[in-house]
């Protein structure tokens, strides 16, 4: 088990605890993602991953879930699948990114990378403040997510037509010398 810090900004001093995603986990993770993602997967690039079922870790408060993270890992890159912190401003979305990138480096992957939308703004605004940067738009590509996943929104946060995939990356490994 992980203990991380909280951000300074938190109203609490105690660390939160990141735990990997276990079994024991499923049923509740399974009943969370169906809430937040309006069913039980994701699409991203044209494919449907279920949550549930992938790789990931949890955030705990006190002993209660906080937030979650999936991956998916394909030869040396790691694709985060999801990140939902359910308090957002207490320090839970980088502590399960930080878990995520460290476990990425174990399993020796170079490169980690997301996809969000054009509505997710916060999402943005969080990614590239922790090293993420937009490396491709994928101009209406929803349109072939909605195919695969009809229940997609049409408008998003902030009112925004959800319409675009932004693809964000990090390289996790730095090569100094030769």
């Amino acid at each position: 088990m992980q203990t991380t810090e909280r951000a300074a900004s938190s109203k609490s001093s105690a660390p939160l605890e990141i735990k990997p995603i276990g079994d024991e986990h499923r049923e509740w993770l399974n009943a969370k993602m169906k809430e937040i993602w309006s069913g039980r997967f994701v699409v991203t690039r044209g494919v449907a991953y279920e949550p549930a079922t992938l790789p990931g870790f949890i955030a705990y408060d006190k002993g209660k879930p906080v937030g979650v993270a999936t991956y998916h890992i394909n030869d040396d890159e790691c694709e985060l699948i999801t990140l939902d912190a359910l308090s957002q401003w207490h320090g839970v979305g980088t502590a399960l990114i930080d878990a995520v990138e460290e476990e990425a480096r174990k399993q020796a992957c170079s490169r980690m990378w997301m996809i969000t939308t054009n509505d997710n703004i916060d999402g943005l605004r969080f990614y590239q403040r922790r090293g993420y940067v937009m490396c491709a738009v994928h101009i209406n590509a929803i349109d072939q997510s909605r195919k695969i996943k009809p229940t997609i929104p049409l408008v998003g946060n902030y009112g925004i037509e959800i319409r675009d995939e932004i693809e964000l990356e990090k390289y996790l490994w730095c090569w100094i010398g030769w």
